[in-house]
């Protein structure tokens, strides 16, 4: 099945207060797993790669094109997603290299200056059919520090959304990025009201940090897409190092990689559960 867009199915759970599931691809065993559980449980998952893992790799091309061929080659509906993207150029690569969604963000400018920004790249995006997401109020743990008290004004939001056209927003309501601890608390009144503000749907980051029942409760009181990527790495990891513990005079990477992946669909399986992807 081809790339899709995330239109129809950000609309679909808004509409129905479910979540739509994206999660970070930063080897290509993470996109054969997302395929897999997709595959398995028969909804839409959008596979996202950070400006973060482009660095890693050295370039966008490589693994965004492996990316979309593990994409078309799936009989689930994928979505490719470019995540935290400050860069223009690498923005624009994306957008030539065919991924359907992207994310720019600019929310550390000062507010004119990210509404012109995302602006710009919105009609760039759009121009090619392509969705786009921005942030507004800087999400904490970018540089490693909790920032629990900022929040997104829905006022603030609203206005934001009308001047840039983006299609989803991703707001700050005490989530942190990179939590290796499900022990976020988040301010459920906000997202809500978020929710009857905006017109678009919301996105939450740092959800590797929110506990199984906060998401849940998360996505009903109006959040939508879900993004979840340190968890994930955790599950990798933790089999990895099971699988070569057991296993010491193992060299071969696909031995252990392969079950990295095989660990990291299952968890996938259970969050789509959790998160109730369309």
């Amino acid at each position: 099945m081809s790339l899709v867009t995330p239109h129809d199915a950000l609309r679909r759970a808004r509409d129905h207060h479910r979540g739509l599931a994206a999660f970070n691809v930063v080897q290509l065993e993470h996109a054969e797993a997302y395929a897999t559980a997709a595959e398995a449980t028969g909804r839409t998952v959008v596979l996202q790669i950070s400006q973060n893992a482009v660095r890693y790799h050295g370039a966008l091309a490589p693994l965004a094109r492996a990316v979309v061929e593990v994409a078309q080659a799936s009989t689930a509906p994928l979505v490719l997603h470019l995540d935290h993207a400050d860069d223009r150029a690498l923005v624009r690569e994306a957008l030539s290299l065919g991924f359907t969604s992207v994310m720019f963000d600019a929310s550390a400018l000062p507010y004119d200056e990210n509404v012109a920004s995302t602006a710009e790249v919105a009609a760039e995006a759009h121009a090619l059919g392509v969705a786009v997401e921005a942030e507004l109020g800087e999400v904490g743990g970018k540089d490693g520090v909790h920032a629990p008290g900022v929040r997104t004004d829905p006022a603030e939001a609203t206005e934001f959304v009308a001047a840039t056209g983006v299609d989803s927003l991703a707001v700050a309501v005490g989530s942190s990025h990179a939590m290796t601890e499900r022990t976020a608390d988040l301010d459920l009144e906000r997202i809500a009201a978020l929710r009857a503000a905006l017109t678009v749907p919301l996105v939450l980051h740092g959800s590797s940090g929110v506990p199984d029942s906060t998401l849940t409760a998360a996505v009903r009181a109006g959040m939508t897409k879900i993004n979840i990527a340190t968890h994930l790495n955790h599950a990798l990891t933790d089999a990895v190092r099971a699988y070569l513990a057991d296993h010491p005079g193992v060299v071969d990477p696909r031995k252990y990689l392969g079950a990295g992946r095989e660990a990291v669909t299952d968890e996938v399986m259970r969050l789509l559960t959790v998160i109730d992807a369309v």
